[in-house]
């Protein structure tokens, strides 16, 4: 194949853009930023999970205070009638005696339970400081998800205007030159990565490989509008004056 030098040269620059679009793309799928919202998301996760712990521990210490406290009403009220009729001195001397014996028995049952209510409202109000402490973890969480959402976000935004503004300079470009060059330029690319490479010295630009003295001797020495390629790799050869003598 042939193609003007002018046209080999500037297939330097559609490899210039190229590796700038594939770089794009890399960061695109290895972005910090994203990682950054996954990790922020796993912590959100667990504070919402300790949240609805916490909750559910309030909920069921509080239903537990409230029976404890229903018991406690229904033996004051015991107490209250027995007295009553203690009082009322209608009953008899036997009645009288177990009345007392119940008011003794009522009177230890009351006991137990205000112990066992303390002792469940300490443990409510624990837990109910433990839901604050959730709660606010929680919430500092969300928005430190925010804002890790917003600079990744910011990120893709940043990549997504490049990659546009590089896109259209490569279809500009590429519409620009030879048909037949860009064809091979591309399928090379797809096949190793990198379509041309400019030859500095004896390197290849591309596979970044030196060439023997055989093979550089035969680029060199090949017309000026001759695409040639680099044995190694395969890429075109884009000579730019940088050969080995300069």
């Amino acid at each position: 194949m042939k193609a003007d030098p002018s046209d080999q040269r500037r297939l330097l620059d559609l490899a210039a853009l190229d590796a700038e679009l594939a770089r794009a793309r890399h960061r695109r799928s290895t972005l910090p930023e994203q990682t950054a919202v996954e990790d922020a998301e796993k912590t959100v996760r667990g504070h919402r999970d300790a949240v609805v712990r916490a909750r559910t521990s309030v909920s069921d210490l509080g239903r537990e205070v409230a029976k404890l406290e229903q018991e406690v009403t229904q033996v004051r009220t015991r107490e209250e009638r027995d007295r009553g009729l203690m009082d009322s001195g209608t009953v008899s001397a036997k009645q009288m005696t177990d009345l007392a014996h119940e008011l003794d028995t009522l009177a230890r049952r009351r006991g137990v339970l205000e112990d066992e209510q303390l002792e469940v409202m300490e443990r409510l109000d624990a837990a109910e400081t433990d839901l604050a402490h959730e709660q606010a973890g929680l919430e500092a969480a969300e928005t430190a998800l925010a804002d890790a959402v917003e600079r990744r976000d910011g990120a893709i935004g940043d990549l997504d205007v490049l990659e546009e503004r590089r896109g259209a300079e490569r279809t500009a470009l590429a519409a620009e030159l030879p048909a037949d060059l860009v064809g091979l330029y591309d399928q090379l690319r797809a096949r190793t990565g990198t379509g041309a490479g400019e030859l500095v010295g004896a390197r290849c630009g591309a596979c970044r490989l030196e060439m023997d003295r055989s093979e550089l001797r035969d680029i060199t020495a090949a017309a000026p509008d001759d695409v040639v390629r680099c044995e190694q790799c395969g890429a075109i050869v884009v000579r730019t004056g940088k050969g080995a003598n300069s």
